[in-house]
């Protein structure tokens, strides 16, 4: 049989493979999306979100309503005899969630005691430390000479600050913590509660809360200066109008017309958490999971953390220049005689860090 007699047999195709063979002029470069796509399915996600607010104003409840189980706190250690902390504790639990095949580490981290005494002086202080601390974890891990593979990320990438549905303004309290804390990390303040507070008295306490923000120069999430293109611009707009979101929390189920829904019981009705026309919690809901996630971790690394870690290293490079390097550093001895070693740098190039410093512009 001659060669153009033989029968041509097409190489077999893997099932769910797109054949290109009739694109003459097709490279395959749109295949790395799917190779990002996998990649990420294999090593998970991360999330870590902070909640600030006074006792009572349901922070456990909306997180656990967020991601639609037990995650806050309070529903893993329960303690119905817990008393007001002295001072201001943080708190963090971390949960494996999974669905449809991704998996994230979701960690929460609360602030009792936050707000919660007569004298509230400097009790952000506690907080910024903490967020601070953080950095400074991750950018000692960053800067190892043998570091590894994949840091693990324990900064606060995002801060729901709760604030009281008193309907007239912000406090001083709620004024000063926003205004530092906006420096370091992304915030995004909801109204907590706004089943209190009739709709007329909902819409008047939000534009006063958006107008009180901007006489302070209080930049929250998602920052103006941050967007990238028109597009983001227009959305980012969009999202910046409806700040604070008022938002119900509830992990309680009810059929309502046939269907089950999260929501709070009452004498004239139920409370829908998850529909638009009773409160803003979808709308909150959407910008930290389905929308803007990967932009809030984005914003961490490149902005905030970046700010940190310029910091840091500025003031470690202007320590070793102060420091004579003919001079030996005098360092005591186990029995308190000192001993005299040659000083040198660390191997990393950054001085020991005794106090966490604020990275505020």
């Amino acid at each position: 049989m001659s060669e153009s007699a033989k029968p041509h047999h097409p190489s077999p195709q893997v099932k769910g493979e797109k054949t290109h063979a009739s694109d003459f002029s097709y490279v395959g470069i749109d295949a790395i999306l799917e190779q990002m796509r996998r990649k990420a399915m294999k090593q998970g996600f991360e999330l870590n979100i902070m909640v600030v607010g006074q006792s009572g104003l349901g922070k456990s409840t909306l997180m656990n309503t967020l991601f639609k189980s037990k995650v806050s706190r309070k529903s893993v250690q329960p303690n119905p005899e817990e008393r007001i902390p002295k001072t201001i504790e943080i708190k963090s639990i971390s949960h494996d969630i999974e669905e449809k095949g991704v998996r994230m580490k979701l960690t929460v981290i609360d602030t009792p005691g936050f707000g919660d005494h007569i004298n509230n002086e400097n009790c952000w202080q506690p907080i910024m430390k903490f967020i601070n601390d953080q950095y400074e974890a991750y950018l000692q891990e960053e800067i190892n000479i043998n570091r590894k593979k994949r840091i693990p990320d324990s900064r606060v990438h995002c801060c729901i600050y709760f604030i009281p549905p008193t309907g007239h303004c912000l406090r001083p309290l709620d004024v000063e913590f926003m205004r530092r804390l906006s420096k370091v990390v992304n915030i995004v303040p909801v109204i907590a509660k706004a089943d209190t507070l009739t709709l007329e008295e909902r819409d008047f306490f939000k534009q006063t809360i958006r107008e009180e923000l901007r006489a302070n120069g209080i930049d929250v999430y998602p920052q103006k200066e941050f967007d990238e293109d028109a597009d983001d611009r227009m959305i980012n707009d969009k999202i910046r109008e409806m700040i604070p979101f008022a938002v119900v929390g509830s992990d309680q189920e009810y059929q309502v017309n046939g269907k089950r829904i999260l929501g709070r019981k009452t004498k004239w009705g139920t409370i829908e958490v998850e529909n638009i026309g009773h409160c803003e919690f979808a709308y909150l809901r959407d910008l930290l999971i389905r929308t803007h996630m990967q932009n809030i971790k984005d914003i961490t690394g490149s902005i905030h953390y970046e700010t940190y870690r310029v910091r840091r290293l500025n003031e470690s490079n202007a320590h070793f220049k102060s420091q004579p390097s003919d001079q030996p550093a005098v360092q005591p001895k186990a029995n308190g005689q000192p001993e005299v070693k040659p000083s040198a740098p660390q191997a990393n190039g950054v001085a020991a860090k005794h106090e966490v410093m604020s990275h505020e512009m």
